[in-house]
């Protein structure tokens, strides 16, 4: 199937926020276990390491508001999936951490301007 230049648009748009997600999450310490693990649930984007802490990260990257904030993209139904998400990759990869957190990094990258990035510890 072709895609169109609107879907490799938006495809570009969400790789370039999860490098910026994962380096970010790099600077403040975190140690990234696995990128974009997939299984027939559901992907994850992040899978991180802060100290004894398992965090899985949603990252949403958007280039405006016109549809909402990158935050307003995490419906419940999405959370839950991340749950789900993350109770298979513990199995699957058989780790036990002490703690598991779900963490959101949200991405506003506008056509001119600074681009923002929002880390939300925990929302889940």
């Amino acid at each position: 199937m072709e895609q169109t230049p609107l879907t490799r648009s938006r495809q570009a748009l969400g790789r370039y926020g999860e490098s910026l997600a994962a380096r970010f999450l790099v600077g403040q310490g975190m140690v990234v276990l696995d990128r974009n693990w997939r299984c027939p649930a559901g992907e994850v984007d992040l899978v991180l390491r802060e100290g004894d802490v398992l965090v899985l990260c949603e990252v949403k990257t958007r280039s405006s508001t016109g549809c909402g904030t990158p935050h307003e993209a995490v419906t419940p139904q999405k959370l839950a999936r991340l749950r789900r998400l993350a109770a298979r990759w513990l199995t699957e990869h058989d780790v036990h951490p002490a703690e598991v957190r779900i963490d959101l990094v949200a991405i506003l990258r506008p056509p001119r301007g600074p681009v923002s990035v929002d880390h939300v510890r925990g929302i889940g």
